[in-house]
């Protein structure tokens, strides 16, 4: 498995997986497994590489098998959501400063297909991402839907992720998360 942050030529292999997985188009049954919810286009992900270097992809027989975004809250300030989370950070503190776009950026979403769940995907390119972003930010913020507990459970047992608050947006219930960025994870793959 070789982790690697995506270029553009990555794209369409990033925007397969993200299909087979977003709320729209991923099969009911496989819900229950984890989803992402944020649809995106060619054109976000180019910006993403180009402007934040923030697509980190894990590669496994020149397949993409995982995905995840990492930016700065410049970046996600378009989305309606990121614009209220972004209104809200000065309200939180943690590693005993006040959040602000300064200090943190936005980790997620992040998605691995189902034949490389359980094999500590999540763990090496959750490190892979946290160590580039180390080097900009101290500090991790992310949500989960409360309707994913998957993920919610996932990020909380395998990598550590500290839930700091609850809201809701848009007739949605999350979970507001946080990590220290200086903080590594063991080694798993």
């Amino acid at each position: 498995m070789k982790l690697k942050i995506a270029e553009l030529s990555d794209i369409d292999k990033v925007l397969e997986l993200h299909f087979r997985y977003q709320i729209d188009s991923i099969k009911e049954e496989d819900k229950k497994d984890g989803f992402v919810t944020t649809p995106f286009t060619k054109e976000q992900l180019s910006e993403l590489i180009e402007k934040e270097q923030g697509l980190f992809i894990a590669i496994k027989d020149d397949e993409v098998v995982a995905y995840v975004m990492s930016a700065s809250w410049q970046f996600w300030s378009c989305w309606p959501m990121f614009a209220f989370m972004i209104e809200h950070l000065g309200e939180i503190e943690y590693l005993g400063q006040k959040l602000s776009v300064d200090n943190s950026y936005q980790y997620g979403p992040i998605c691995i297909d189902k034949s490389v769940r359980g094999s500590g995907v999540l763990e090496a390119i959750f490190d892979f991402a946290r160590e580039q972003m180390s080097k900009r930010y101290p500090i991790l913020v992310t949500f989960i839907n409360k309707i994913n507990p998957r993920s919610f459970e996932a990020h909380k047992r395998k990598v550590g992720l500290e839930v700091i608050d609850e809201f809701s947006y848009n007739n949605n219930n999350y979970y507001e998360l946080v990590y220290d960025t200086a903080k590594r994870l063991p080694r798993v793959l």
